[in-house]
């Protein structure tokens, strides 16, 4: 949305999260109609409750620039397909656990079937094996996600903060009406 919008709202989550998926399926359609008039921009925060959090983000955001939110709402939109496949291998997922970070998420991608996710989705799979490799970028996203987290006080996701604020709310039928009060209108 527009950079200089009066409201801000950010949403800091987690994709195995089933509360963030509702999230998506039900409240980012009608938050982009706030979002068209100017007045309300939205930013979505990572916060990683496990290993497969850091994988699907890694994923999400290998892909092309502006691509990371819409691949983001394809895993909530689809997330039970893409639990039985975290939970379908659990050998495959124990066994990379053990591997050296260098390896370790490209197989737990793959074993998680999430390399074939994205590929269905546009990511190559060489790309996201690529991407998963390089332990620095992920590192460097999962120390910066943390930090912000915890300078905001999450304590579950999703959290939602709107110009910086902590809401109490966590689903679109509870922020809509703040971002009304707020200002927003949706046109």
């Amino acid at each position: 949305g527009n950079p200089d919008a009066p409201l801000k709202l950010t949403e800091y989550a987690s994709h195995t999260c089933g509360a963030c998926a509702n999230f998506a399926v039900t409240g980012k359609a009608p938050l982009k109609e706030y979002i068209a008039t100017g007045v309300v921009s939205f930013e979505q925060r990572e916060v990683f409750l496990n290993t497969f959090d850091v994988v699907i983000a890694s994923l999400a955001q290998c892909g092309p620039a502006g691509r990371m939110q819409t691949l983001s709402d394809e895993v909530w939109s689809n997330l039970s397909p893409v639990m039985q496949g975290i939970q379908g291998n659990p050998e495959g997922v124990q066994a990379a656990g053990q591997l050296d970070t260098t390896e370790r998420f490209v197989q737990i991608g793959e074993v998680t079937v999430n390399v074939d996710f994205f590929a269905a989705r546009g990511l190559s799979a060489d790309q996201a094996r690529t991407c998963l490799a390089d332990t620095a970028k992920i590192e460097a996203m999962v120390e910066g996600s943390s930090a912000k987290a915890e300078e905001v006080g999450v304590q579950g996701t999703p959290t939602f903060t709107l110009n910086g604020s902590k809401l109490d709310e966590n689903q679109w039928g509870g922020i809509e009406p703040i971002l009304q009060r707020a200002g927003a209108r949706q046109e």
